[in-house]
């Protein structure tokens, strides 16, 4: 059949992920600013941002879910 999905999303799951995920949003952005800061074809700008987003929504996703708590736990408890 199948892992059953979580049927409830608590604010307490998008929060945790809210704050794995931003730090490292951050330093992109951050490092977005300083690549075009010193003069470089705003090209690049269109280069890095899509998969710097994508990468943050996508880990969003997984800890919101619930997702690497269960294969993280799977993981490390199994050979114990």
């Amino acid at each position: 059949m199948g892992t059953p999905l979580p049927t409830e999303t608590g604010e307490v799951d998008r929060w945790r992920a809210m704050k794995a995920v931003v730090p490292f949003l951050a330093l992109g952005l951050i490092d977005l600013v300083l690549i075009l800061g010193w003069g470089l074809n705003p090209l690049w700008g269109f280069a890095i941002l899509p998969p710097m987003i994508f990468i943050s929504v996508l880990a969003w996703i997984s800890f919101k879910s619930g997702f690497i708590d269960e294969n993280a736990s799977a993981e490390y408890y199994e050979g114990e």
